[in-house]
């Protein structure tokens, strides 16, 4: 339990990790890989190098501190932390790594200005956290149990392996003790776990992008290419399109995740689905619980992508159109081909704007859920804000660690 006295001291670091977060989490990983190399496995590399997993931990810790007094505020956080946790099978046991390593990064990166004082007092505050969070999980994994029949990892076979797009490919996966699926939250992912040639096991979460209840589960993955020199390509990505085949294995962990699809408080209100790439997988799933489970209410599905070639579902989208009354669909190209203005067969050109909200909803208000590119999410958070939609009405969720619509 966190004294008085701590807590003061707890609040008054807030300026120092303001300026030093980002400082502070790049030491912290690279001294928690050195020092606990059995947790790299549970890290994608991608978004280290990126840059992304650092200054998503910076944001929490700034963030808990700033609340420290009401964890509560947080609670929307800690559950969308504690799903990614469960998904990776990260236990209790994993805690004192992290809370030894943060602790002793905060006393290198600091140096005198760590005082015993504060360094006790970020102690007892952790302490606290890592208990709020244990808990929470162990919660989690029982509901696993009880709903899906296991936690862990559990083998699937391939089923069917086919192309979404040209650089997406979707496999249909069943259970290799044929048990039967229970459905899943619609926008949920699962973990995937591969032993790439020569390599360590590395562990990915992809969304599940099929209707939920039926007898498989459907993950399309984006070829993965690296963004800069540097970076590694997409090492689980890249082994799924080159090395999985109908019929082979892979491990999967439950489903998790704090995106999904939520009951209206009012039908009357249409549900607007806004697809970016690959980001439409979790918003898929959501419009088919949507068409079985809020019949009458109007659905609108904007899927943005820069051409046809890349994207995805375009004639699962059209049956699903021509089945649902209740639903309108609507494609925008960024950067359409010569051959996609030829034919013709999308419905406008360019990025998300204004324009096209008012041509789709006039001035009605709406509730929204967004999945895709972090630039896309940002930019359709301004306008959904610049249209006085309210926050509450607004689900989105970031591809890899978490990070603020508004920066």
């Amino acid at each position: 339990m966190l004294t008085a006295d701590q807590v003061a001291v707890i609040k008054q670091t807030v300026p120092a990790l303001q300026e030093n977060g980002e400082v502070l989490t790049r030491h912290f990983y690279e001294r928690m890989f050195r020092e606990n190399p059995e947790v790299l496995a549970f890290f994608n590399p991608a978004h280290q190098q990126a840059g992304t997993q650092q200054r998503a931990l910076a944001g929490a810790i700034c963030a808990y501190a700033q609340h420290i007094e009401t964890p509560a505020a947080l609670a929307d956080a800690v559950e969308l932390i504690a799903q990614k946790h469960v998904s990776l099978g990260i236990q209790a046991e994993h805690y004192p790594i992290v809370g030894k390593n943060l602790l002793a990064s905060i006393q290198e990166v600091l140096g005198e200005a760590a005082t015993p004082e504060i360094i006790d007092a970020w102690a007892a505050a952790y302490g606290t956290l890592a208990d709020i969070f244990i808990n929470r999980e162990q919660q989690i994994y029982q509901d696993q149990k009880t709903v899906f029949g296991w936690t862990g990892f559990k083998r699937f076979v391939v089923k069917k392996r086919e192309a979404a797009s040209d650089n997406i490919m979707s496999l249909y996966l069943v259970p290799e003790d044929g048990q039967p699926l229970q459905a899943h939250q619609p926008g949920q992912y699962i973990t995937v776990r591969v032993s790439p040639e020569g390599g360590e096991p590395v562990m990915r979460n992809y969304s599940l992008s099929n209707r939920p209840g039926v007898d498989y589960y459907r993950i399309s993955v984006k070829r993965e290419l690296a963004a800069m020199d540097e970076a590694p390509n997409g090492v689980c990505s890249n082994h799924l399109h080159d090395r999985i085949e109908e019929g082979g294995m892979l491990e999967l962990a439950p489903p998790c995740g704090a995106f999904t699809l939520q009951s209206p408080d009012e039908i009357q209100r249409p549900l607007v689905l806004m697809a970016g790439g690959v980001g439409i997988t979790p918003l898929l799933s959501m419009l088919y619980a949507a068409l079985d489970g809020q019949q009458g209410r109007e659905i609108i599905f904007i899927q943005c992508a820069l051409n046809n070639a890349v994207r995805p579902f375009g004639e699962e989208l059209a049956a699903l159109q021509r089945d649902y009354s209740n639903l309108t669909t609507h494609l925008r190209l960024s950067e359409p081909s010569d051959s996609d203005r030829e034919r013709g067969d999308y419905d406008s050109e360019g990025f998300l704007d204004a324009a096209l909200l008012r041509e789709l909803l006039g001035e009605r208000s709406a509730e929204f859920y967004l999945c895709g590119p972090t630039p896309m999410l940002k930019h359709t958070w301004q306008l959904l804000k610049a249209r006085g939609v309210d926050e509450a009405d607004v689900h989105f969720e970031f591809f890899g660690p978490a990070g603020d619509l508004a920066g």
